[in-house]
């Protein structure tokens, strides 16, 4: 089994840490192609970014060479799931979605925790759209951006541990989810800290892919995400130069 995992961003120290977590759960046999969008932001964290985002993955993964069984979109509260829908045959999960519905299996109310504050509209509107929202506790922002993650995973885990503690004692969530694929690999310590169950969104995307798969499952084409209508698009798929 091939799962390309998708980073959202264009920072390849980022896509080397969300792949090192996808294979650190993925079972033998399971092959985890890390993709890297050849342009965009440096990091996701607006409407801007995203939408830019949403454009730069559908091209990586238009243009990968080989063939694959499923393709996780790394990116929390991200746009861009639905347009890959469409375009491929294959299963899609969104950390997103993998970790909120992974978290309800777990307690009875979730928290987020984000990294900045503008963020939190933005993964509100993507839960509610995929109708996660009922059982979520609390959307709460670390106050970090997205690449000071990498620059300072202690001070990274203070600051998700602190809101996460709010969230479990003034929320009453009962579950904690990392809202960023930035976050990859810090479960365990913010676990430690809280004595909740943590859920890091790539992780729970690569088991979810690897089931569909397994299960011979895949997105329905039968009207939502049907293959887009045979049109002119100027300038799509983008091709990549010649090596």
């Amino acid at each position: 089994m091939r799962i390309l995992v998708a980073n959202v961003n264009t920072t390849t120290s980022m896509t080397d840490s969300i792949v090192g977590q996808a294979r650190s759960v993925a079972s033998p046999g399971t092959e985890i192609i890390g993709i890297t969008p050849r342009f965009g932001a440096e990091s996701c964290e607006g409407n801007f970014e995203s939408y830019l985002a949403a454009v730069a993955v559908m091209d990586a993964i238009a243009n990968y060479p080989e063939a694959f069984d499923a393709v996780i979109q790394a990116g929390y509260g991200e746009h861009g799931r639905e347009g890959l829908q469409e375009l491929l045959d294959v299963p899609v999960v969104d950390i997103t979605e993998a970790a909120a519905s992974t978290a309800m299996f777990l307690g009875y109310k979730y928290s987020v925790v984000t990294t900045l504050d503008r963020a939190v509209p933005l993964i509100e509107d993507r839960l509610k759209l995929a109708g996660l929202d009922a059982r979520c506790a609390s959307v709460r922002a670390s106050g970090l951006a997205v690449l000071e993650l990498e620059q300072d995973p202690g001070r990274a885990v203070e600051s998700i541990v602190r809101e996460a503690e709010l969230a479990v004692s003034q929320d009453r969530a009962e579950v904690i989810v990392l809202g960023c694929g930035g976050m990859a690999g810090l479960n365990e310590s913010v676990k430690e800290r809280t004595g909740v169950p943590v859920v890091d969104g790539v992780a729970a995307a690569v088991t979810i892919a690897e089931s569909l798969v397994r299960l011979g499952l895949s997105t329905s084409k039968v009207r939502t995400y049907a293959p887009p209508r045979p049109k002119k698009v100027t300038g799509w798929p983008i091709t990549r130069p010649a090596a």
